[in-house]
Parts: structure tokens; sequence; C-alpha cells
């Protein structure tokens, strides 16, 4: 029967052949489109945990530069200085308008609605250019499209567009371009949404500077992740971290575009970053820096923060300071503290630990009062609950421990078996989770052995 449905004309078999090879391959490729762009919940038990279980060891022998890490031909930094270390693939054409002086001490009334472009070209804003300063040889630069005059502080709206338009809601940026040349630092806070003492650290430093005193630039993104911050979320509408897509692809999903708009528009621009986060899951980090010691410049750039204890981490793909070192930047990601939390301790410490890197490039002039240096933590571990229950603490955080000590206490409210969780080893407390009901396998304490005092330039 069913050879009798086959055609039997030669012309109509060729015909369906054509078909066949015409169809096939679209229906295939529709098929890996729809399958990659699938919205997919990203969720990592233990995104902070990960990053220092998969970094690879630091190395002894071998010590590749940072000029090895780059995507681009640029060139090396170098020692502290004013001049300008890196050079950045080009920037953007000519600006469309100039951006105001304000002074950022005042209080500013909140941004207005970003409105949807028409199809109309726009003329340029026109607006009051700032007090001239007196024979300014520092440069001016451009950000999202908007020129910011040496001598001068801002701030700016920029959107990632994966908004409805009308309804989007722009991310404010903080700029402080210095009357004197020098290099270009930006500060980030809240890739994740719900981490808070970045965004304060990063408004203290930015509303602190004068640009009359300053060299170089300061560009502050305080709240990256906006509709994370405004729902207490990590990750952003998609469920992803966005944390693990830099530098981003521009016809990639949401979390991929989102990070290619920031990185393309503002990143790029900088010589050095500063990407500052807290604990995750209830988590808290004794104020430290996350950076890979394998890149002398790195580790070089590490010895610039006072008072604040240096992990050695590689990283994870995707990382933003991973995508920013591939690029020449020398880059590092700050921990400070517990999300959902606004903690003052954590806070005055990353404030000073940034003054203290300005002032070692010649970016500010104070009077500033080094501390004694904290360890590198070349080597460090996490210690995983085996049991489920209510986790008790009895260690603090930034306690030095010893191997056998006991840390906390694991409690079965049903049953009530008690299960105590020791130290491996000696060493100091630079991580730990609050307490909290737990299940088995949950990273409570993280302990940095094998410290070691670096020497400062």
């Amino acid at each position: 029967m069913f050879c009798r449905l086959l055609p039997t004309s030669p012309a109509t078999l060729l015909l369906l052949l054509i078909i066949l090879a015409v169809t096939a391959p679209q229906a295939l490729a529709q098929d890996e489109l729809d399958e990659s762009d699938e919205p997919t919940v990203e969720v990592i038990e233990d995104e902070e945990v990960e990053d220092i279980e998969d970094s690879i060891p630091r190395r002894h022998e071998v010590k590749p530069t940072l000029e090895k890490h780059r995507a681009t031909d640029t060139t090396s930094l170098e020692k502290p200085s004013t001049k300008k270390t890196v050079q950045k693939p080009a920037r953007q054409q000519k600006p469309l308008k100039i951006a105001p002086n304000i002074n950022l001490k005042e209080v500013a009334p909140p941004p207005e609605p970003e409105m949807p472009r028409t199809a109309e070209v726009e003329e340029p804003i026109a607006v009051e250019e700032p007090t001239p300063v007196p024979e300014p040889v520092a440069a001016s630069i451009s950000l999202f499209g908007t020129e910011i005059l040496p001598g001068t502080s801002t701030r700016l709206s920029w959107s990632p567009g994966i908004q409805i338009a009308s309804l989007s809601q722009p991310t404010p940026i903080l700029v402080v371009n210095g009357v004197h040349p020098g290099p270009a630092l930006c500060l980030v806070g809240a890739i994740h949404g719900d981490e808070l003492n970045g965004i304060e650290i990063i408004r203290r430093v930015l509303y602190d500077l004068n640009p009359q005193e300053l060299s170089g630039q300061v560009i502050g993104i305080p709240i990256v992740n906006l509709q994370g911050f405004q729902q207490g979320s990590r990750y952003l509408p998609d469920r992803r971290d966005l944390n693990r897509h830099f530098p981003g692809r521009a016809r990639g999903h949401l979390a991929d575009r989102f990070a290619h708009a920031l990185f393309d528009g503002a990143i790029r621009h900088c010589d050095m970053l500063v990407d500052i986060h807290t604990g995750s899951f209830r988590r808290t980090n004794l104020p430290q820096l996350r950076a890979d010691m394998n890149i002398p410049e790195v580790a070089d750039f590490t010895r610039g923060f006072d008072r604040i204890a240096v992990v050695h981490s590689s990283g994870a793909p995707g990382m933003l300071r991973n995508a920013a070192v591939n690029i020449g930047i020398t880059a590092v990601t700050m921990e400070a503290g517990e999300s959902s939390r606004i903690q003052e301790h954590q806070i005055k410490a990353g404030v000073n630990s940034i003054h203290s890197l300005m002032e070692k490039y010649n970016m500010i002039s104070r009077l500033f009062s080094w501390g004694d240096p904290e360890p590198v933590y070349y080597d460090t571990y996490w210690i995983r609950t085996e049991y489920g229950g209510i986790l008790s603490n009895r260690i603090s955080l930034g306690d030095r421990v010893f191997k056998g000590q006991l840390l906390g206490i694991v409690t079965d409210p049903i049953t009530n078996a008690r299960h105590r969780i020791k130290a491996q080893d000696s060493g100091r407390v630079i991580g730990m989770a609050v307490d909290q009901v737990v299940m088995s396998g949950f990273a409570a304490y993280h302990i940095g052995a094998e410290a070691k005092i670096p020497e400062r330039n």
C-alpha cells in the first residue's frame, strides 16, 4: 500500500529531493537555535566556593605576565605612575553631548525614566559648560555618548537595553575626571543584586573626591544589576548569574547582552578595576581580595590595598575580573561581609583600602597612615557539613584556629543528634556561614592556610 503512494515520475522524485535538501538544514538550524536560547535556571549553590575550589594553584616556577593573558595587543602595566599604561581599543566617536559639571556631594533629584528613542535624529542637549580649568593637561573621556571634561564630576544614566523601552530604568554611573592626567580606576558594585556593602563603599569613595585634586579618572557603577537589587535577588530577570557571562555577546541571551553592554560601554575604558562583592547564601567574608597571583602585575596591584587580606584565586570562566585581565586591565575582586546587609566595619575597610590604592598610584595626595600588611593566602580550603540540621558556630570571622579545633555543631532538630565540625588544619577563618539551617554538603567554613606576609613597595 505504501509503495503505491510513492511518486513514480523521475521529475517528481527529483523535485522531492530538492525540497528535502533545502528544508532539512533550516529545520536543524532552528532546532539548534531553540535549544541554545532556551531559558535555564542557572543557580549554583556555592558560587564563591566554586571560585576557590576550582582555582588553578599558584605557580612557583612559571610566572606569566599580564601581556600573555591579553586578547589584544596592548602595552603591559608598569609601576605606579600618573601616566596611563594600558592602550585600550578605540573609544567612541564624537560624543552626543557634554556632561554637566555637578557637585556629587549635593543631593540630586531622582533620575527621570529613560524615554524610547524615536526614528528622528535628536539635537544635542544644550548644557552650560563647566567653569574652565586653568591650563588643563588631562584629557576628556567619553562614556555612553557623553563627554566628561577634565576637572569635572558628573552623573550619567545607562541602560543595558534589555527591558521594554518605555518602562526602562536607567542605571546611574558616577564619574570624576581629574584635572591632572592619570590612570582610569573603575569601581563596580552589585553585579549580584543582593550585595549591598559594595554600593556604600563606592558611594563614599566617589563622593569624597575633588576633581581639582584628582589625577586620572574614577568611574563608579554602584548598582550594576538594578533589577536584582530592586527585588533583593542575586540574579538577572532570566535567573542567570551575570558574573558568569563576561565579556558577553551582543547577540546572545539576556545575560550575554547585559554583560556585553556594560563591558563594551564602560569596562574597556578602565586601566584598573575593583569588582566588589560579598559572601553568598548567608555566608560572610573577611575583607579580602580575590586575585590571580600567577600574574605579576596583578600580584603587584594587590600590594596597593591597605589592611586587607589577599586570597589567591584564578577565578571562574565568565567572571568580570577574568574578562578584564584578558584585555589588559589589572583587575581584582573585593569581598566584604555578607549579602542583604549594610555592615559598617566591612564598608570602612573597603573604603580605606581603595583610598590607599589611589594614594599608591598617585591619584590622590593625602596624609595616609599604612597599617601592618595582611597575609596573602596562597592555599585555602572550604569545610563542608556532613549532616543536615541547624548550624551553630563556635568561632568568629577572622579567628585563628588549629587542627582539630571545634568550629561549629550541626544539630538535628528532630532526633537531637549533634554533629561536630572540626578544623582540618591550622589557619584563619576568612569566610564562614552564619547560624542557619544547612543541608549535607553545605560549605560552612573557609580556612586560609600557609599565610605569608607580602612585601610592600
